[in-house]
């Protein structure tokens, strides 16, 4: 049986983690033909995950982080829909774990009139669930991460330990089947990782343009069944492959209110 598409890009990407590779010569020790391996990195080219040289291709450079007001200034009508789609997976006196990032900030932010027990890192909700009287807020401690205010490291890590939910609200930089959640530090996987493990549901919400995108170098492993809330039926492809790899898709769209 040949290897799959992903297995292969996989395996692309792990090479080129050591340095530049050669288009033959990996073809050569993937038993593939070398237009295979062409159309491999194309698509991670065209995903910005490598950058093409002459003959071969190299990791592309990971680009440099934006704030979480820079972040919430992109694709926020996309944002908000996804949050309000996900307001459907969540029944009263549910336990939640809500991890950093703008779409989980905009998830949160639609859950003050709700009866919630909410534990997270994502210090920019506080302003917006400190005084809704029917929530039970635990705030993890930690070192400060400036450009998501939020909380990591072990401090972070250890309170989490302590305590279970029925799910976990995650977001990511990249979701990439076969991959997990791509993001631009250990400290942030290493959290997500425990708060997926935590908890008995995991959410991820990522608009279209998070899917299949890998310009980060550290990765948290998805579970084996997990829900993905986002925002168009495109790209087609990378959809398949998450529902290949576990997710049950659920498409927001701007009807939803």
């Amino acid at each position: 049986m040949s290897m799959r598409s992903q297995e292969r890009r996989n395996l692309l990407l792990e090479a080129l983690s050591v340095g530049e590779i050669d288009v033959d010569e990996v073809a050569l020790r993937l038993n593939v033909s070398a237009s295979t391996v062409r159309r491999d990195l194309q698509h991670l080219s065209a995903i910005r995950a490598v950058r093409r040289t002459y003959g071969g291709a190299i990791l592309a450079r990971r680009p440099p982080e934006t704030t979480l007001a820079e972040r919430l200034a992109v694709n926020g009508a996309e944002k908000r829909a996804i949050a309000r789609a996900a307001l459907d997976l969540v029944a009263d006196g549910d336990t939640l774990i809500l991890d950093a990032g703008s779409t989980v900030a905009a998830f949160g932010q639609l859950l003050a009139t709700r009866r919630l027990r909410i534990i997270t890192n994502n210090l920019a909700l506080l302003p917006f669930l400190t005084e809704a009287p029917g929530l039970d807020l635990v705030v993890l401690g930690g070192a400060l991460r400036a450009t998501s205010m939020s909380t990591i490291g072990p401090l972070a890590v250890e309170a989490l330990r302590l305590m279970t939910a029925d799910r976990a609200i995650l977001s990511a930089d990249g979701v990439v089947a076969g991959r997990g959640l791509c993001e631009a530090s250990l400290d942030q996987v290493t959290l997500k990782s425990l708060m997926m493990r935590q908890a008995r549901e995991v959410i991820v919400l990522a608009d279209a343009s998070k899917l299949g995108r890998a310009e980060q170098t550290a990765w948290a492993p998805l579970p084996r069944n997990w829900t993905l809330v986002t925002d168009s039926h495109e790209p087609a492809e990378e959809l398949q492959r998450l529902s290949e790899a576990g997710a049950e898709l659920r498409i927001a769209t701007a009807s939803v209110t």
